[in-house]
């Protein structure tokens, strides 16, 4: 019978011992061995060159492997990995390429999943393989923004720190990353002047029904909204418990959890605010993006043509439409009624137009649709419904 692994070596040397003998029969030992021949020759060659050293088992591993990464290559991936530990193989093999590393130099990305392993610097359970997925985005820069908070993050001095993120919809470039202290009207305002001061504005800012940029309640505009409006920037809205509709921005989020939160404690809001810039700049200018085909989001952005103005010229209308003052109630007079357009409108100046249908009005803040009059219903009432669909 072959050799058993608890005994094998002292089957060996009791089968060489007797090999060795002057009129030893080696075929008729191998077969009452349970060996082959081969095997046979084998171990009494080791065993009269190198002793009992000799019948141990030796390493299958080749001494030469001329398809296995070079020493400099496999250092380079490692250093890499360590440098950017949430980044899988795909990744990794980008970022050397973009370092000035010969291609044909480089390990494919499963090879690089092997060094990895080899070293316990990926989990046997990650992988690089993804699902084809159908994806949605706008055709330029800046014709669509998704805004959120991130979700407040502890930090050691006993405060709360609330990331605010704008990332554009066409280039995933993250056009903001702010460190803020609450998640206030205010708050929000100031962060969104640097960014379009910097940056330029959006066609439209697409954000959750949250305040402070929407309410889910019966009033669905907030002075921010209103703010953006008179500013030229069109407000979306995504719908109610689904933040699927804002998928780049939270997927974003993830990524910002598992590349920089979930590994750095956060000291205070400055602190916050300088990690937040280092990460940003990777991000953008750096981490190769698989929904842009493995390019950087800064290789398809740009900044908007269209100028941030402190103050925006007064709302324009039409010489055919019925222009009205919104008092601090949110309500407007037409033709001895009032109507309740929204609190956030108190103050400013709508116009009423002409819709297709016969009978409804459409209530416009500058060359935004805030709602529709239908004065075919007795009373008459405002519907003030988001004039935009909603946006994957």
């Amino acid at each position: 019978m072959p050799w058993k692994d608890c005994t094998a070596m002292s089957q060996r040397r009791e089968f060489v011992m007797l090999a060795q003998a002057q009129d030893a029969n080696l075929a008729q030992l191998c077969r009452r061995f349970g060996i082959s021949r081969k095997c046979g020759y084998k171990w009494k060659t080791r065993f009269a060159a190198a002793g009992e050293d000799g019948l141990s088992d030796h390493s299958r591993r080749p001494h030469h492997s001329p398809r296995r990464s070079s020493d400099e290559i496999e250092q380079k991936v490692l250093a890499a990995r360590r440098q950017h530990p949430a980044w899988g193989p795909r990744k990794l093999r980008h970022l050397l390429l973009h370092e000035g590393n010969d291609p044909p130099s480089l390990p494919a990305p499963s090879t690089i999943a092997q060094i990895l392993q080899r070293h316990g610097l990926i989990d046997a359970a990650e992988s690089d393989k993804h699902r084809a997925l159908v994806r949605f985005e706008k055709t330029l820069p800046n014709e669509l923004w998704q805004m959120d908070f991130k979700g407040h993050v502890a930090m050691l001095d006993g405060g709360r720190c609330h990331p605010l993120t704008v990332l554009d919809d066409h280039s995933r470039f993250n056009v903001g990353l702010i460190a803020c202290a609450n998640e206030r009207t205010e708050t929000v305002q100031a962060a969104l002047i640097g960014l379009l001061e910097r940056y330029g504005q959006p066609m439209c800012i697409l954000c959750d029904n949250g305040g402070p940029w929407g309410s889910a309640g019966a009033e669905r505009y907030t002075q921010l909204s209103v703010w953006l409006m008179l500013h030229g920037i069109a407000v979306s809205h995504g719908r109610p418990y689904h933040p699927q509709t804002q998928g780049k921005d939270e997927r974003f989020h993830r990524t910002l959890d598992v590349e920089l939160l979930s590994r750095q404690s956060l000291r205070d809001l400055s602190d916050s605010q300088q990690r937040f810039d280092q990460w940003r700049q990777t991000y953008n200018q750096l981490r190769p993006h698989e929904a842009l085909a493995m390019a950087t989001p800064i290789t398809r952005w740009r900044p908007s043509d269209h100028a941030y103005q402190a103050d925006p010229p007064l709302p324009q209308y039409l010489s055919s439409d019925a222009v009205r003052k919104v008092d601090q109630s949110g309500k407007l007079s037409f033709k001895g009624r009032f109507y309740k357009i929204g609190q956030a409108f108190s103050g400013q100046y709508v116009g009423l137009r002409q819709s297709e249908v016969d009978g409804v009005l459409k209530v416009l803040l500058a060359e935004h649709q805030i709602g529709q009059l239908d004065l075919r219903k007795q009373p008459a009432t405002c519907c003030a419904e988001p004039p935009l669909a909603t946006l994957a």
